[in-house]
């Protein structure tokens, strides 16, 4: 173990050295990579902890120990205490959420979440691929401005959220300032600059694999129960049944006519051909009789190729899920 306490000490002051808010992680990697280059023998790694509602970070310094085994080393330049003990005995830490002083802790939260992914997997999707954007752009510049300034707009966008007032209100309901807010737009950011870069490298090369998806299909389809689209299967012009079965079962039949790409008709229409009609089929919780009008043969035109990089997008992130490693920590 011979110089292994002065490998500790130096790891220590280089700790109490590194910057303390967000914007310079990048810079601490770089000091802690060089300090490595140094101490080869410590293969230390460091760990960036930003504290929720601040862009101050905290951070340890993982280093190997000549007989075996890892030694964290924490170092506090302010009241002494750890931030892992900081953050875990907060009045707060395992609270979720309270409601007229009834309380959710996080272990009722999990839970609660693994009940709702049994029914609609959308917040356990949305919480791996929060992961997934973790790792793809972990090794990526912090965001520019300009990044941060449309990661907010399209999030205010999406939420309605048009004015000052409306902004200032919606972070009072979720309980969020406006430095937690500012935080979570670098992950929405950087999230956004790595869906653009995919969906731009994919799109073409997903349009030529899939271009019957991005034909532009005219059709007309019905939904309603089974019995009161049976009698529309063997009609010679299906075009003619459906506005006489909807002007005789109005009150039981959906109908939509749209002009769009094939990836965006229900599923049993995407791929008929033209003139042709489809049911009834099972269709979500209902039955579906359509039929197309006319197909136009896709062209890679900028509305197609966004289209592609979309969907190209889409499917990288479900490849992604079903390679990963996941463990859910339910409790």
């Amino acid at each position: 173990m011979t110089g292994y306490p002065e490998t500790l000490a130096a790891a220590v002051d280089l700790l109490r050295g590194l910057p303390r808010d967000r914007t310079g992680v990048p810079d601490a990697k770089r000091a802690v990579a060089a300090w490595r280059a140094a101490h080869p023998e410590s293969r230390a790694q460091l760990v960036p902890d930003i504290r929720p509602g601040t862009t101050t970070v905290d951070y340890d310094l993982l280093v190997d120990h000549p007989d075996g085994g890892t030694v964290a080393i924490t170092a506090s330049v302010e009241d002494g205490v750890p931030w892992t003990i900081d953050h875990s005995t907060h009045w707060a830490a395992s609270k979720v959420l309270s409601v007229d002083d009834e309380e959710i802790s996080v272990q009722t939260a999990l839970l609660t979440l693994r009940a709702h992914a049994e029914r609609d997997r959308t917040v356990h999707d949305d919480l791996i691929d929060h992961c997934i954007f973790q790792l793809e752009t972990a090794g990526e510049p912090e965001p520019s401005p300009e990044e941060l300034q449309r990661a907010s707009d399209d999030y205010r966008r999406r939420r309605g959220l048009y004015s000052r007032a409306a902004m200032s209100r919606w972070l009072e309901e979720v309980n969020l300032t406006p430095e937690a807010y500012q935080n979570h737009l670098y992950s929405v950011a950087r999230a956004n600059r790595f869906r653009d870069r995919v969906e731009r490298e994919s799109a073409r090369t997903y349009f030529d694999d899939h271009i019957r998806e991005f034909d532009q299909v005219s059709a007309v389809w019905v939904l309603g129960p089974e019995s009161g689209l049976a009698e529309l299967a063997g009609q010679d012009d299906p075009f003619s049944a459906v506005a006489a079965a909807v002007a005789d079962l109005s009150g039981e039949l959906t109908v939509q006519v749209a002009d769009r790409m094939a990836a965006e008709l229900p599923e049993p229409l995407r791929n008929a051909a033209e003139g042709s009609a489809v049911g009834p089929v099972p269709y979500r919780d209902t039955f579906l009789f359509g039929a197309v009008r006319r197909r136009r043969p896709a062209r890679p035109d900028a509305v197609a190729l966004a289209a592609a990089g979309r969907a190209a997008f889409t499917a990288y992130l479900a490849d992604r899920r079903a390679k990963a490693r996941i463990r859910w920590f339910w409790l």
